[in-house]
């Protein structure tokens, strides 16, 4: 059994457990990626080697999820600044730059969801390369 599927099959609450086993069948979907692990809780798909102008540079997930006790974190890299007319359309959530949260799946539309990880991983494309995973 691979990492992430040990990380997947002890993802808690059962809610939980069936939410990260849909976003996982929805991101594979629309990303044509398998995810890694990262940080031992985010599951992404994809990565970009960034170097910004004061010289800082790494590489992290494209895109993916963590499922969290407390929400689901959806993660649009590099930030959610433009899609405003896309998370209107969503459902319930919070947002910070980076990260959306969500209380359950079932508060938003699945499919204005997959637009919106489309959209991030578009807009992600046009500033850095995308690697699958």
């Amino acid at each position: 059994m691979s990492e992430v599927e040990r990380y997947l099959t002890a993802v808690s609450p059962a809610r939980r457990h069936r939410e990260a086993a849909i976003l996982d069948t929805l991101f594979r979907r629309i990303t044509g990626w398998t995810p890694t692990l990262w940080g031992g809780s985010i599951m992404g798909y994809g990565s970009y080697a960034y170097t910004y102008a004061s010289g800082r540079s790494g590489t992290y997930l494209a895109t993916g999820f963590a499922p969290r006790k407390a929400k689901l974190s959806i993660y649009i890299m590099p930030g959610y600044s433009d899609f405003d007319s896309i998370l209107t359309r969503l459902g319930k959530h919070k947002k910070a730059k980076s990260c959306l949260y969500l209380n359950k799946l079932e508060d938003v539309d699945l499919d204005v969801l997959a637009e919106l990880i489309r959209a991030g991983l578009d807009d992600l494309r046009r500033q850095w390369p995308v690697r699958p995973s």
